[in-house]
Parts: structure tokens; C-alpha cells; sequence
């Protein structure tokens, strides 16, 4: 099982600008971000395959949020700019070693704590 440590989420106005890491203790075939706000389900946000180093994102990021990794670190980042309130929500980390499409949260067999992110209006 891989362990994953995020970091990174806190409170910030709309319009402003967090960034999210997420360490892995071992490299695997593609990480993610998934979220989940209060009352909806779990939510495909970004991910990139880790060899090749595509990524993906969900539409309602793309252009304001960018997944990029470390690769000396196994870690991953999400830099979120221009935040709106409904970004608000839990912000988890996944990985998997299996060749799945990365924006599924079921392909996806190791999760992070959470982390909150929240943006005031």
C-alpha cells in the first residue's frame, strides 16, 4: 500500500491562489486529485500519468488549476489560481499502479488523509 501525505489547503479568498502537495512513499503509474464537498460525491479534479507525464483535467478546472510532479520526491502538486467558492471542498490525493483512465476515481487504490480547501467570497 502506498502511503500518501498531502499538504497545503487552508482558507482563501476568491480569486486567490493555493497550492496542494501530495508525497508518495513510492512512485506508482499515474496520481491524482480527486474532491468532495458537503452533500456531493467525490469528483475527478486533475492527474497525470507519472512516466509519460500527461495530464488531465476536469473542465471545471482546466485553465485555473495545474497538476506537475517531482520526480526526485514522488511527490505531485496542484497549483489552484483564480479560486472560486464552489472549489470549496476535501481535497485527496490518489495513486494506482494500474493502467487505468486517471480520472476514475475506482481505478485508484491508494488515498490521501484530505486536506480542506476553502474560498470565501
Amino acid at each position: 500500500q502506498v502511503q500518501l501525505v498531502e499538504s497545503g489547503g487552508g482558507l482563501v479568498q476568491a480569486g486567490g491562489s493555493l497550492r496542494l502537495s501530495c508525497e508518495a512513499s513510492v512512485s506508482r503509474n499515474a496520481m491524482g486529485w480527486f474532491r468532495q464537498a458537503p452533500g456531493k460525491e467525490r469528483e475527478f479534479v486533475a492527474a497525470l500519468r507519472w512516466t509519460v507525464g500527461n495530464t488531465y483535467y476536469s473542465d471545471s478546472v482546466k485553465g485555473r488549476f495545474t497538476i506537475s510532479r517531482d520526480n526526485a520526491r514522488n511527490t505531485i502538486y496542484l497549483q489552484m489560481n483564480s479560486l472560486k467558492p464552489e472549489d470549496t471542498a476535501v481535497y485527496y490525493c490518489a495513486a494506482t499502479s494500474r493502467n487505468i483512465p486517471p480520472t476514475v476515481a475506482a481505478g485508484y487504490s491508494s488515498w490521501g488523509q484530505g486536506t480542506q480547501v476553502t474560498v470565501s467570497s
